[in-house]
C-alpha cells in the first residue's frame, strides 16, 4: 500500500475513562483502531508523534502504518483527533482500518505553487482561494496525499477547476460537489478599483463646478 507512514504504538489492556486518564497520566495518548470487520483495537501512541503529524499537515489523507511490538501492523487512518480544550494538545485518536481495493472517503489538502510566476499576480491581481482542501473517494491503496494547483499561467480574471489539479487520477469527488468545481481564481486589484472609482468622482465634481455659472444671481 503506498503512502504509508508508519507510528510506533502500544497496546492497552483495558478501555474505558478510567484507563485513557491512567494512559494520559503516564504520558501517552489513548487511542482506538476501529473498522474492517474487526472489534476495535486499543492502543496509545507518544503525543510528540501526534503533533508532528498535525503539524505536518495532509494528515487527513495519509495511511498510517501502526506498528506495535509482538503484532501485525495496521493500515490506518486518522480520523478524528480531539484536543485539549486549553493547552491543544492531543486527548484521544480514532483510527480506521484500510484495506487495498476499498474505497474510503478522505479530505485531501491542495497546494498551491507558481504564485511568483502567475501574470495576474504580477500585475496586482489578488489571489483568491476558494478551496484549500476537497472530499474525495478514493482507493485505500493510492490515497494522494495532495492535489497540486499551478498558478504560474493564471492571469486577471482566470480561475482554476476541480478538472485542472494534478494528481486527480483515480478519484472522484464525493457529496454534491460539481465537476467544475471553483478551486481559485485571480481576482482584480482591489485598490485599484477602489482609485479608479475615487478619480472618476473628482472628474465629475469637477466637471459639475466647469460648468456652473459663477456669479449668477438669483432671482
Amino acid at each position: 500500500m503506498a503512502n504509508l507512514t508508519t507510528l510506533a504504538v502500544s497496546t492497552r489492556a483495558k478501555a474505558g475513562k478510567g484507563a485513557a486518564r491512567a494512559t494520559r497520566r503516564a504520558g501517552l495518548v489513548p487511542a482506538v483502531i476501529y473498522g474492517g470487520k474487526q472489534e476495535p483495537s486499543i492502543i496509545a501512541l507518544d503525543p510528540r508523534v501526534i503533533m508532528k503529524e498535525l503539524h505536518r499537515g495532509g494528515w487527513s489523507s495519509r495511511v498510517y502504518n501502526l506498528a506495535a511490538e509482538g503484532a501485525e501492523p495496521v493500515a490506518a487512518l486518522i480520523r478524528d483527533v480531539q484536543l485539549h480544550p486549553v493547552t491543544d494538545a492531543p486527548i484521544h485518536i480514532d483510527f480506521q482500518r484500510v484495506a487495498a481495493g476499498t474505497k474510503v472517503h478522505v479530505q485531501v489538502s491542495i497546494i498551491f505553487v507558481g504564485e511568483e510566476k502567475a501574470p495576474g499576480i504580477k500585475r496586482g491581481g489578488v489571489l483568491n482561494v476558494v478551496r484549500h482542501s476537497v472530499d474525495v473517494a478514493a482507493d485505500a491503496a493510492s490515497i494522494p496525499e495532495s492535489f497540486t494547483v499551478d498558478l504560474s499561467v493564471l492571469d486577471i480574471h482566470d480561475s482554476v477547476r476541480w478538472s485542472d489539479l494534478k494528481g486527480t487520477e483515480g478519484v472522484k469527488l464525493t457529496g454534491h460537489q460539481a465537476a467544475d468545481l471553483v478551486i481559485a481564481s485571480i481576482a482584480p486589484p482591489t485598490i485599484d478599483a477602489e482609485m479608479e472609482a475615487e478619480a472618476a468622482a473628482k472628474a465629475a465634481a469637477a466637471a459639475a463646478a466647469a460648468t456652473a455659472k459663477p456669479g449668477a444671481k438669483k432671482k
